[in-house]
This record gives structure tokens, sequence and C-alpha cells, in this order.
């Protein structure tokens, strides 16, 4: 895999972010735009993006014979299939690789560096999207993109359009649903898993819209109680799989880990059955008619000014976690994917056309094999306890610098030290960051450590996997000391009940498909390298406005129609099996 492309960015925005205050950023309303309220030049009215949580690109490809003719199929065939597409940064978690689908850009420049991380101005672990100012509606916790530094392109389409474009959030997972649809959203929807219904924040509304009210009186989720999740296939089909009672499988919500499995037990729907129900394809297709309903209710795409509607689907990563890549519930829930999404590609059709929407799907991340199975394949594999590295790096630094209170918090693959303990001892933090990373080599399973002092100065080795830990290195939120594991391990709690994870800068973890359909695309298959921050500056040349604030993917101009002709600068820029 090649990386030249992306060597210059990384130092360069690794610096450029360490340059700046965090408030030096623009913010959405600031960006530079048209700010006309004119159609797109391609007669686009709406965009629709899909993110599918942990659909390695491998599935694609695996699965491809099971699939129907309507669903991914019908996306590759007229569309734009991008088959090496990888995340540029190393940090491969939901919420970073849903700040990066709209905004173009990397965790480096997001901000968005992991589901949660150490703050060092109010000492705690913070989550992506938590908000203690807001709170949720119709109740509960709040959420809000305000972390969230760049532009989105629902952001930059607001601004092209005086406000006039409509952006439009959802998911089960509250980061799924505010990071993809940007800080100048009207609204972002997710699942509430205490009272099986979608709810939003005080960030974007009071109270609920009629149309939401009336899909969550309709207790969709209720009426699969008690149901089993059974095969899709004949028996047949999942022959590629692992066995489907492997040992090293989790269990479902409580059941045993083969099919079937049964979705809520007792008297009547709870928490703990809204809970499992969001682990089970159901979930997914609940979201397809929730999309349906805001489509319908909010008018998408009614008019000749473009809206963005963005939706990701979770219950693939809630269950692959649970059951890992090789699993027979992996291929089960891929294939009935594949079945929402025909129906929800009709229902767009249906009610937009096809021909005026722009479609992309992605996803945030891929998933690594369960170690017990990468292990039966002779591979290396492990689950690293933190709590080991965190003790090879106290003794260390209590052997070099004496005894002290040396961490303020753990999060991600990153060490934050206790800067008042470094102070009162008046010890120079880069030798101990060299020290602590030196002592995290000694521990099995790590790969490398790379420090603070490094990737402020752009120091880091010319490799992927260095190159892609500078592309997840924010300095006001980033820590001291970024640990890599070795391929097939990855750290994990000791008292973790997952089969398996993601997090890391290797291809099994970073290669997710790129699709793109619409007017103004080409179809075809194409071999270049790409990546899923090179979808939004694709769409804003689409759509005719700016790129969001932070990009830095290119524009596909190889599966752009009507763009001038560059020059021929190798075979591989050209599509392969074009149709």
């Amino acid at each position: 895999m090649r990386f030249s492309r992306y060597r210059t960015l990384a130092a360069a925005f690794a610096l450029a972010v360490a340059a700046l205050p965090l408030a030096g950023f623009p913010k959405p309303a600031s960006c530079a735009a048209i700010r006309l309220p004119k159609p797109a030049p391609n007669g686009c009215r709406l965009v629709v993006g899909i993110v599918v949580d942990q659909l390695r690109a491998d599935y694609l490809e695996r699965f491809d014979d099971l699939f129907g003719e309507k669903g991914f199929k019908r996306l590759k065939a007229k569309g734009a299939y991008f088959a090496n597409a990888h995340y540029l940064h190393a940090c491969t978690y939901t919420a970073p690789g849903h700040a990066v689908v709209t905004t173009g850009s990397t965790a480096a420049v997001t901000g968005i560096i992991g589901n949660k991380w150490y703050d060092r101005e109010t000492g705690k672990l913070v989550e992506s999207v938590t908000d203690d100012e807001t709170t949720g509606v119709p109740e509960g916790k709040g959420a809000s993109p305000r972390r969230l530094i760049v532009s989105t392109l629902g952001d930059e389409l607001k601004a092209a359009t005086g406000g006039r474009a409509k952006v439009i959030g959802m998911s089960l997972k509250n980061r799924g649903a505010i990071l993809p649809a940007g800080r100048a959203a009207d609204a972002a929807y997710w699942f509430d898993d205490k009272r099986g219904q979608m709810q939003t924040s005080s960030y974007y509304m009071k109270e609920l819209p009629a149309w939401v009210a009336d899909f969550n009186a309709r207790r969709i989720p209720d009426q699969w109680f008690g149901k089993a999740w059974e095969k899709a296939l004949p028996e047949s089909a999942y022959a590629r799989c692992d066995a489907d009672d492997a040992p090293y499988e989790g269990r479902f919500a409580g059941g045993g880990s083969a099919f079937p499995h049964v979705v809520g037990r007792g008297d009547k729907p709870n928490s703990r059955f809204y809970d499992e129900f969001a682990r089970t394809p159901w979930a997914n297709d609940f979201l397809a008619d929730f999309a349906a309903a805001a489509i319908a209710g909010e008018g998408l795409g009614a008019d000749a000014i473009p809206d963005v509607l963005t939706i990701s689907f979770s219950a693939n990563d809630l269950a692959g976690h649970a059951f890992g890549p090789n699993s027979h519930e992996a291929l089960d829930m891929t294939v009935r994917t594949d079945q929402t999404l025909a129906r929800l590609l009709d229902l767009v059709d249906q009610k937009v056309g096809l021909e005026k929407t722009l479609i992309f799907l992605t996803s945030d991340h891929g998933v690594s094999p369960v170690p017990e199975y990468a292990q039966r394949q002779r591979l290396n594999s492990r689950r690293i306890p933190f709590e080991q590295v965190a003790v090879a790096i106290k003794r260390a630094l209590d052997a070099k610098f004496g005894e002290g209170a040396w961490f303020a918090g753990f999060s991600a693959e990153s060490v934050y030290f206790d800067l008042e303990t470094l102070a009162a001892k008046r010890l120079d933090r880069a030798d101990v960051e060299r020290a602590a990373a030196e002592a995290a080599l000694s521990v099995g399973g790590i790969a490398a450590a790379f420090t603070r002092t490094q990737m402020l100065s752009g120091a880091l080795p010319r490799t992927p996997i260095a190159q892609r830990v500078q592309m997840a290195f924010h300095p006001q939120r980033g820590g001291d000391v970024f640990l890599v594991p070795e391929p097939f391990c990855f750290f994990s709690d000791e008292v973790s009940t997952m089969a398996t994870t993601h997090g890391t800068p290797y291809p099994y973890d970073t290669h997710v498909p790129v699709l793109l359909m619409g007017r103004g695309v080409a179809a075809g298959t194409y071999l270049t390298q790409a990546s899923p921050a090179d979808i939004a500056p694709t769409l804003a040349v689409l759509l005719g406005i700016a790129a969001p604030s932070g990009a830095v993917g290119r524009p596909l101009d190889e599966a752009l129609l009507d763009r001038p002709a560059a020059p021929t600068r190798s075979r591989e820029r050209q599509p392969a099996n074009s149709k």
C-alpha cells in the first residue's frame, strides 16, 4: 500500500494543529461558502449518506453471491465502487470514523480522536458527543456535536443555501447520528434503549416533531419481543464461516452463542429487551423505517434545494463485537443488511427519485478476527490487558525517576501523564515519554510506542503505521504515549465480554468500502488508492459548494463525469470493469 500521497499531509497537519489554539479553527457558520439559495448544478435534491457500522471491506466480496440485485450490487453496478479505500488514522473507532465521512478530514484535525478520551481541562474521561449543557428530548441525557472542530458537508450546504437545505442524521448510536450531520444540522436522532424510541437533544430542539412522536407511538421494537432471530439462508450458505457454536464467541444477551437468538424475556418489553433488539437485524429495519418517516415528515428532497440525510446502521457493530467476522451472525447480518439497503433505495427512488439523489455508502471501521480464531489459523494473536502496560510503565518510571503517581488517565491506545507529578519532580516531559515508551515495548504484543514529542515535531518514522498514528494525534486532546499492538492483537479489559474489537491501524480495521451513486458519478470499479475522507470533497464538487473546512481528502475525479480530462498518470487510474 502506498502512502506517499499522505505523508506530507500527515506532518503538515500535525504541526499546523499544534500551532493553533483549539478555538482557532473556524466554526461552521464562518466557513467560506457560496451562500446563494440555488439548486445543485447536477440537479441533486437529496444526499443520502449511509454508514454501516463495522462493515469490513472484504464482506462485499466474501458474501457477494448471497446478495440480491438491488442492494450492494445495485450500488456497485450503477455507482463508483472504490475497492481500495482505507482510513488514514490509527484510531479506527466509531466516533472518529463517523467524523471523517462528511468532513473529509482525519482525527488529527476533527478533534474526534476516539469514542472517548481523557480531557485535561476537566480531569475526566469524556465521550465524543457528551454535552452536560444539553438534555435529552423527550427525556434523559443530551448530546451534541460541540467537540467536532471542523465543518461537515451538511454545514457547508447549509451555508451555501442560506440555511434552506435541511440536514438530518440518524442512528441507533448518538455519535453515529450526530457527527456525520454536523454542527449546523437541523436534527440528529438516536435510539433510546431504555424506552425503545427515537430521541434527540435540546441542542437541536425543545420537543420532538409530530412525525417523530407519531413514529414512536407505533412501538415498532415491541413487535419483536419474544421473537427469535433465525438464519435467513439455507445452512449450506454458512459453510464458509466458523462453527456456529465456537466456544470463543460471545453470548447473545444472556442466550447462547448459536442460532436461533431469542430476543426479550419476561412479561413485557424492558430496557434489557431494547438492548438486545439493538443487536439484531430488525434494528436496521427499524432505522430504515425511521428514515422513510423522516423523508415524508420533513419533505426531504421535495424541492430544488438539496437536503442531506445521514443514516448509520449500528446493529452490525453491536453483533459483530459479540461474534466476530467469521461467524454465522456476521454473514447473516450482512445479508439482511443488503435486503434492508435494497428496501431503502427503493423507497428513496419512489419518494425522491434516484436520478435526483446522490448516495454514498461506507463504514466507520473494520474489525479484527477473534484472537482465539486467529490462533487456530496459526497467527500471532492475543488480547493484551492494558493493566499490564500500565504496570510495566510505572515500574520503569519509579525505577528511573523515583516513585510517583504517574498517570492522569488512559483512553483508546494512549497514556496520559499527571503533569503535576512531572512538575513536582522537575522532570522533562520528553524524557518521561521516552522511558514510558521503552517500558511499554517490553510487554508482549506491543509493536510500537510513539511519544507526544515525536508527533508534535513530525519526527515519526516514515512508515504507513506511523503516519496513521500521526493522523490520529490532536495536540490538545491526545495523550503522551500512543501504543500500537502487533497485528491480530488488541488491548482488552480483563472483564471484557467482547469476542473481538477494532481500533488498530492494520488493514482489517482500516479497509472499508466506499461507494458513490448518482448523477455525475461514473460507474465502475476503481482500484486507485482512496479513503472515506475523499467522500465529502467529491460530493462538494458535485453539489457546487465549498469543501468542509478541515478536508484533507481529494475529489475522486476519476469517478466524476463531465470533468476536464486529466493527463493519464498511470494505468491504475483507469476504472476496472466499468459498467
